[in-house]
């Protein structure tokens, strides 16, 4: 899947029986809307809407990249400008939605 990258997310469980807390990390597909990520890079995810049926987060930052730099990656965009992507496709798919249904009255 393009745009998307898997993340794991440190976790803890306590065993009853031993009296002890053991690692127990969690994976998430996040959306990465510029491809930004590399293998390897530490990164922080917020929740976001739904872009498919398993990604539920988007990234926010990254943290402690491997490999290339941050500066000669794409940027990753603020919460502004993805809502403003979303609100115009929205809009987009509106206009195209009311003019196929004046086609269709025609």
């Amino acid at each position: 899947m393009q745009k998307t990258v898997k993340v794991r997310v440190g976790g803890q469980k306590w065993n009853k029986v031993i009296n002890k807390w053991f690692a127990d990390p969690k994976h998430y597909l996040v959306h990465d809307p510029n491809s930004s990520l590399r293998t390897g890079d530490v990164v922080s995810i917020v929740p976001g809407w739904p872009t498919s049926k398993h990604k539920r987060h988007v990234i926010k930052n990254i943290i402690a990249p491997f490999g290339t730099p941050v500066e000669e990656r794409p940027p990753i965009p603020t919460l502004e400008e993805r809502i403003a992507e979303r609100e115009a496709k929205r809009a987009t798919k509106v206009e195209r939605r009311m003019k196929a249904k004046e086609e269709q009255k025609q």
